[in-house]
């Protein structure tokens, strides 16, 4: 299958964010009374889907909200010390030149996501950002971006590393591609049945061809 219109995730899947946003995490825990991520639990958070990640560590729903608000906006003073994944800057151009719509689907804020991409000399690369400010508000940003541009399913892919990212794209009717070096293990990701699971950023090439 060759794939004509390729949305991204951001957070992990494009920009490696995860030491950074466990960082913010634990900075802003204090104010709001919830523990701290321990470096030998991070490997298990791995494993988790989102909700047991909350219960885990035990985040008030009520608290998600503003804690994606606040954590979103102390990125933005560091996203120029954010680095893309490695192998990203190759590829990327690669797939561009062979897709018609290049875009970003993404639970950060759209802002964030120009500034990251201006930074690393790829702003011109992407055709559209697209932000939803709940973390499991995908599948219908992902339903919307399928009518505005009148994408055919068998002709649009969403390529992103947690389980989150699978189970929208399965909502919306979109086939997914799971990325193994963000978030989610790949373990993790396999057992949620994505379309395709690739471990390095090279492979995505397949996507294409």
């Amino acid at each position: 299958m060759k794939y004509r219109s390729l949305i991204f995730d951001f957070d992990g899947t494009l920009a490696d964010t995860l030491e950074e946003v466990l960082k913010i995490y634990n900075e802003m825990s204090p104010q709001y009374n919830l523990r701290k991520i321990q470096d030998d639990e991070v490997h298990s958070l791995r494993h988790m889907k989102i909700a047991d990640f909350l219960d885990h560590l035990a985040v008030p729903r009520r608290l998600v909200p503003i804690l994606l608000y606040k954590g979103t906006q102390t990125l933005k003073s560091r996203i120029h010390n954010l680095p893309l994944i490695e192998g990203m800057a190759d590829i990327l151009p690669k797939l561009r030149s062979q897709s018609q719509h290049f875009g970003i689907l993404t639970s950060n804020s759209t802002e964030n996501v120009q500034l990251f991409l201006k930074h690393h000399g790829m702003d011109e690369l992407f055709t559209f950002i697209s932000s939803t400010t709940k973390l499991t508000g995908k599948a219908k940003h992902l339903r919307s971006i399928r009518r505005t541009f009148s994408i055919e399913t068998e002709n649009i892919i969403y390529i992103g590393d947690e389980i989150r990212d699978v189970k929208a794209a399965k909502k919306a009717g979109v086939p997914v591609a799971a990325v193994g070096w963000g978030f989610n293990s790949p373990e993790s990701l396999v057992g949620e049945n994505p379309n395709f699971i690739f471990h390095q950023p090279s492979e995505l090439q397949t996507l294409v061809e």
